[in-house]
């Protein structure tokens, strides 16, 4: 896709091998083929083996939570994350320092072109294939028999949700069945390797969901995802902004986010990246028909219905050793090729999850990058700055907490098992990682670091807290040495600033935080006073009755 600093522009769908390989991508390719195309019993065992691990994807495991599938995020991390950003990172203009060449591989437009006859074949058989490639290819290469035998045993039926993995593995069977040929003449002379076919037509891709375990809303094509949107797809893609301009774009309208640091003394600042209303109001579209039916894991307690951070620490309620860990930047680690992959184990072809993944994900701007407030050691904010560079969660979209909770669905399930090895108890709440058990649990944070970082997170070393019985013990805020409270000084500060307006009006202190909205410190203090009342019910009617005493009005300046 391309974009252009005057609007809008048409989508162009990615290079098919440009794509992640997961599940059926791995070259299950013939190792002998008959003249007339048969795939002799090598090649049977290696498309077997694709089978395989392609139905073995789609398996649940007995030890996921009930209606989860075993498959979600499976794929999203290692090498399949960075390969997955090829199909959805930056392929416009880079920063020459950070410059990637992409080769295109010889026969990348052949298997293209096959792919799209293969899948609007009406009959998914050798024979119907080879038909169908004839119509596209002039002449009709000799190897093409064995590429459609070998496209049909090792799939039972069209991949129509996975386009370019399938233009993937027609290209690594046609490869392999070139290598295969004598390399030298009668005479020793090196033969010249074939021509390629030129393509004599091009058919439309036909791509429909794959197999899904929740009721998400249907995208069978991009077409789908317009008209689920209310808009255009010239308009999607100018959000989706797939060749990374955004990023070399001055602030001003064009800009998709609205972006400022918030400074936190001896850490490392937080950047806020607000969409703009018409992007957030695509966004909530597709929080609530993509995204809210994939459930998280059991073990997240952060921005899941009917959960909360009071609901995950009733958890560890008179633990004898509580463990908690704080993971960094954890919005901006999720990178788009964990959201692509996301997307995929929901069932969404290949095309759309690559529209909803740009969608869904941004990068931060070399001005803002540039002009980062202190604060934090050296390492730690090179870590913030790389992974802001490049596409990920924004903090400040409606999409980012469901989407960081799915794709840390693999992380949390690695370490509620290891948890539950330990006879101990494992709760997320957002980047607040929590262990408790019996005495030794503290032990378990050397192999927790090892889990978190092999699912490409990192901790913040610093934040690293272990505390015995003796101690006060605290999870997200609530107290949870017996019963589930709250640390009276938070109480008796929240009681004085309510009691000081009540008398006073709003202090200057506090309208300074909201830059002087009267309304938004009004909202503020009836979040404060709503999460009182959920763990001090009592204590918090009180709270109230002050809130509603508290004269928010703007002062008469006429006078």
């Amino acid at each position: 896709m391309s974009a252009s600093r005057s609007g809008p522009i048409p989508i162009r769908l990615a290079r098919p091998t440009l794509m992640p390989r997961s599940r059926t991508t791995e070259r299950a390719t013939p190792q002998k083929v008959e003249p007339g195309g048969r795939v002799w019993e090598g090649g049977r065992h290696a498309v077997a083996r694709a089978r395989g691990r392609r139905a073995a994807g789609r398996a649940g495991s007995s030890g996921d939570a009930p209606g989860t599938a075993r498959s979600l995020h499976h794929h999203a991390s290692g090498a399949t994350q960075r390969s997955a950003q090829l199909s959805v990172g930056t392929t416009g203009p880079v920063d020459p320092r950070h410059r990637t060449i992409h080769v295109k591989p010889p026969g990348t437009r052949t298997a293209r072109a096959l792919v799209a006859a293969f899948l609007g074949s009406p009959e998914w058989s050798a024979p119907a294939l080879v038909e169908q490639g004839r119509l596209v290819l002039d002449p009709a290469p000799d190897w093409l028999p064995a590429v459609a035998a070998a496209a049909v045993a090792a799939h039972r039926e069209p991949p129509r949700d996975a386009p370019r993995e399938l233009a993937g593995f027609l290209l690594g069977v046609r490869e392999e069945l070139l290598d295969a040929r004598p390399r030298l003449d009668d005479d020793g002379e090196p033969l010249p390797r074939p021509a390629e076919p030129r393509v004599r037509a091009w058919l439309p891709t036909a791509t429909r969901m794959g197999r899904t375990r929740w009721p998400v809303h249907p995208l069978h094509d991009l077409a789908d995802v317009a008209e689920l949107l209310g808009t255009d797809l010239d308009h999607l893609s100018w959000y989706a902004d797939p060749q990374g301009r955004q990023r070399t774009e001055p602030a001003g309208h064009l800009q998709l986010y609205r972006r400022r640091w918030l400074p936190r003394p001896g850490r490392v600042p937080r950047l806020l990246e607000v969409p703009t209303p018409r992007l957030r109001a695509v966004q909530r579209v597709l929080l609530d028909r993509v995204l809210a039916p994939i459930p998280p894991h059991p073990a997240a307690h952060g921005f899941v219905a009917g959960r909360s951070a009071l609901t995950g620490a009733r958890q560890h309620l008179g633990a004898e050793e509580l463990l908690t860990l704080d993971l960094a930047a954890f919005f901006a680690t999720v990178r788009a090729g964990r959201v692509w992959a996301t997307l995929r184990s929901a069932g969404y072809p290949e095309p759309v999850a690559s529209l909803l993944t740009g969608l869904c994900t941004t990068s931060a701007t070399r001005d803002d990058l540039a002009t980062m407030p202190p604060g934090g050691s050296e390492g730690a904010r090179a870590h913030v700055r790389a992974a802001l560079a490049t596409p990920h969660l924004p903090q400040g979209a409606p999409t980012s907490p469901q989407l960081a909770n799915l794709a840390a669905h693999r992380l949390d399930r690695r370490l509620a098992g290891l948890a539950a090895a330990a006879g101990a108890a494992y709760t997320r709440y957002a980047d607040d990682l929590t262990f408790s058990g019996r005495r030794g649990t503290a032990a378990l944070r050397h192999r927790v670091a090892v889990v978190v970082a092999d699912e490409g997170f990192a901790l913040q070393p610093a934040k690293t807290r272990v505390r015995g019985r003796g101690a006060r013990q605290s999870v997200t805020g609530v107290v949870v040495n017996e019963r589930p409270s709250l640390p009276r000084a938070e109480l008796d500060a929240l009681r004085a600033r309510l009691t000081n307006a009540v008398r006073r009006g709003p202090s200057a202190a506090d309208l300074a935080a909201v830059d002087g909205d009267r309304q938004a410190l009004r909202r503020e203090l009836a979040g404060r006073v709503a999460w009182v009342t959920q763990v001090h019910p009592v204590r918090g009617q009180r709270l109230a009755a002050l809130l509603a005493a508290v004269d928010f009005a703007e002062p008469d300046t006429d006078l």
